[in-house]
């Protein structure tokens, strides 16, 4: 918890100025922070804007919007998650799939000279933001955060891994300086066809670009493993951008970012937008709110267990609201929590979003006095920065535990890896919330059921529970290992029923109830049945171990009105001792 120790800490670690000191106290309300921390963030910060400036510069030719508006995605935006988000290290900013979203959006409402790159276009894309922060803000109130509880840690390998792969994919025709393909950003499956069509332009491959591609990525691999208190990133981008301006390596085929222009956004209402186009649009906007709402989540579900960390749903949801309603007022499209860009921060050993803060000031800096030496950056930098991260993604050392420990989880993850890489990241996150609950339930219709028996020393031991199976002469002790519900009652009835469905019958059948911890209408009338029938055949039917809870709910079933209220009983122990007593 924060202390007022913590808080002059994080004073000193403003290097004594006031209003540094007072904007990290400001911030100390906000997360627990620890002055050792501020120097990485610093660093993790500026690494993360050298990383993700060209990044997000990329994403505004899927979305259609002019090159700067990129930058603009990590300015406010990004400052706004800091403040009101929950998560420590997601990050916020331009994303593939929703601009690609959006983008098919805009275009299918078939305006009249309506083109990607026109001011109405911008407009469009800022309302589109506007739109989704507000469906977030109504999510919020719902308290609809808790739908990120049923991605399980399988899916979360699954999702990550694919978004991994589809990200490196990606990469490959800049990475060689071949023509990129153009694919609708609309398809779903234009990860895959652009990879194909790639492939299939080989011979065109940029010599220099090339060179540049295995240096930057030769960079990042010799810093991050043997020069680890530099960040090779941004070492990368500062030696590519000089050396390009020193050898003019345009002019060598490597293509390069160009002419950007310099300018803090202006912060208004999206203009010339109308009522009209806020009904069109909401659809694409509620499409947008569930990618962003699945995909953040994931994410920051994802490092939260990585770290071992506090990670609130709801407050998550407040983050993400206020990000895009940011964007949309600050004249650019909508931001999603990015795994790549999270990555990016996690990678240069980030401890707190003071390096999105960073990452910001960059940024507007950069805005205001260094875009210029910015259109010497070659756009393989991008190319090979992104795709070593989608690299390290693919998490195969938790998809080699999971194989080990549960094979049928495995096939789980590489089928969620799978649908992101072939279809979409959204189509992917919802397989990995529907797979999530197919498991849940699955082990809740296959419960661990045994029968319980006590050896010659007095201590229990279990059987398992097939026809004919009894825990003495006379009595069949039997525990069902879950909730009970409308998957898996009648499998209750059919094991009891065969454990009682044998020549010499019990004259005792005691369901021990200890780790039922609800029952729902199907379970109840079906419990109601089976007394009925055990009494229908003579056999006396006891409940051990039960919960308050449970009681009630078995006396609102009429449980309890069929066998007495003199057949409840602590514990199996009790109910044996009554069993030898009757």
């Amino acid at each position: 918890m924060p202390s007022v120790a913590g808080s002059r800490d994080m004073a000193e670690a403003a290097s004594g100025g006031s209003s540094g000191g007072a904007w990290l106290h400001l911030f100390s309300s906000i997360r627990p922070y620890r002055r050792s921390w501020f120097s990485g963030d610093v660093i993790a910060g500026v690494t993360l804007a050298a990383l993700a400036i060209p990044e997000v510069m990329g994403y505004t030719k899927i979305a259609g919007t002019p090159v700067i508006t990129g930058l603009y995605t990590i300015l406010i935006p990004i400052l706004a998650f800091a403040i009101f988000g929950s998560s420590r290290h997601l990050v916020v900013g331009g994303d593939s799939a929703t601009a690609a979203i959006m983008f098919a959006g805009i275009a299918s409402l078939g305006i009249a000279g309506l083109q990607p790159g026109t001011s109405e276009w911008l407009a469009l894309a800022s309302l589109s933001a506007v739109l989704a922060a507000g469906l977030l803000i109504l999510a919020r109130l719902a308290r609809l955060g808790f739908l990120a509880n049923f991605i399980s840690r399988t899916v979360l390998v699954g999702f990550l891994t694919g978004v991994g792969i589809q990200v490196a994919m990606g990469q490959l025709a800049g990475l060689l300086g071949v023509p990129s393909p153009k694919v609708d950003p609309g398809r779903a499956s234009g990860t895959v066809v652009k990879f194909w069509d790639t492939l299939t332009e080989l011979g065109q491959v940029s010599g220099a670009t090339l060179a540049v591609s295995l240096a930057v990525l030769a960079t990042l691999v010799v810093f991050g493993r043997w020069i680890k208190m530099v960040p090779g990133g941004l070492v990368a981008v500062i030696g590519t951008i000089a050396v390009s301006w020193i050898f003019d390596l345009s002019a060598h085929g490597v293509s390069v970012l160009g002419v950007v222009p310099s300018g803090l956004p202006h912060v208004g209402f999206p203009k010339g937008v109308s009522w009209t186009d806020s009904t069109e649009l909401l659809a694409t906007s509620t499409s947008i709110f569930l990618v962003v709402l699945a995909q953040s989540a994931a994410t920051s579900r994802a490092y939260a267990v990585k770290y071992q960390e506090r990670f609130v749903e709801n407050d998550d949801l407040i983050g993400l609201s206020a990000a895009n309603l940011a964007a949309g007022f600050s004249g650019t499209f909508v931001v999603n929590g990015s795994p790549t860009k999270t990555e990016m921060v996690d990678e240069a050993k980030s401890h707190t979003q003071v390096a999105q803060l960073t990452t910001a000031a960059v940024v507007a800096i950069v805005l205001l006095f260094l875009t210029k030496p910015l259109q010497y950056l070659p756009n393989a930098v991008l190319a090979a920065v992104v795709f070593l991260i989608g690299l390290k993604l693919v998490d195969i050392a938790n998809l080699r535990d999971i194989w080990r420990m549960r094979k049928d989880e495995f096939w789980v993850a590489v089928a969620t890896a799978a649908v992101v890489v072939v279809v979409g990241v959204e189509q992917g996150i919802i397989l990995a919330i529907v797979l999530s609950l197919v498991l849940h339930v699955k082990r809740h219709y296959s419960p661990h059921d045994v029968v319980l028996s006590w050896d010659g020393a007095g201590q229990v031991k279990t059987v398992p529970a097939t026809p004919g199976t009894v825990t003495e002469p006379g009595l069949v002790v039997y525990r069902f290992g879950v909730g009970l519900f409308y998957a898996n009652a009648e499998r209750l009835s059919s094991e009891a029923l065969g454990l009682v469905d044998i020549s010499d019958p019990p004259r005792w059948f005691v369901l021990d109830a200890d780790a039922i911890d609800d029952i729902d209408y199907t379970g109840g009338r079906t419990l109601a049945e089976l007394a009925d029938e055990l009494a229908g055949r003579g056999i006396a039917f006891a409940v051990a171990g039960a919960s308050d809870g449970i009681r009630r709910e078995l006396d609102r079933f009429g449980v309890t009105a069929k066998i007495g209220t003199g057949r409840y009983y602590d514990s199996v122990e009790a109910a044996r001792h009554a069993f030898h007593a009757s």
